[in-house]
């Protein structure tokens, strides 16, 4: 199994402090330090880590995305992100990631290699000073199902507690 999470770029504690982010003011070299670590580190430690997936019997990949990356629920005016602060940096790369997942999903899934990303939902972190609403065992639940997919599981997915996530 492999799993990737990531930054969210500037120091800021959550997408929701990310002000630095506005797309007609971001500073390029964070957005490019974002997606560096990611989705360019995603693909680093993916294909670093697949010669030894293929060799497992049960073989798992999942993604750490995050809600904001669903482009359906960041467009809704008033829906649940809504309130966001524009990110042009950290919800761009999450939504890189998550097609990046479909991309990894579609070359692996004749290896039986299921590949999903998740939205382990606002938990309580290091990367936003633990004020996340979620403890990390709650976060941490819908990406070990997802690792623990029987070989008829789910693959090019995405996913949250709640079930799937929009794309």
């Amino acid at each position: 199994m492999s799993a990737n999470a990531g930054i969210t770029g500037s120091g800021q504690v959550s997408p929701q402090d990310a002000t630095d982010q506005i797309p007609s003011s971001v500073d390029l070299d964070m957005v490019r330090a974002v997606f560096e670590t990611n989705v360019f580190g995603v693909i680093s430690v993916t294909n670093a880590m697949l010669p030894l997936l293929r060799r497992s019997p049960a073989p798992r990949i999942v993604n750490v995305a995050s809600h904001a990356a669903s482009v359906a629920l960041m467009s809704e005016p008033d829906g649940p992100f809504a309130a966001l602060i524009p990110s042009a940096a950290y919800t761009p790369s999450k939504s890189a990631l998550t097609a990046l997942t479909v991309q990894y999903a579609n070359e692996l899934r004749k290896d039986g290699i299921l590949v999903n990303a998740v939205a382990p939902g606002f938990v309580a972190t290091d990367s936003n000073n633990h004020t996340g609403l979620l403890p990390v065992a709650q976060g941490a639940a819908v990406l070990v199902r997802l690792a623990m997919l029987d070989a008829n599981g789910p693959t090019a997915g995405f996913f949250g507690e709640e079930g799937a996530v929009p794309w």
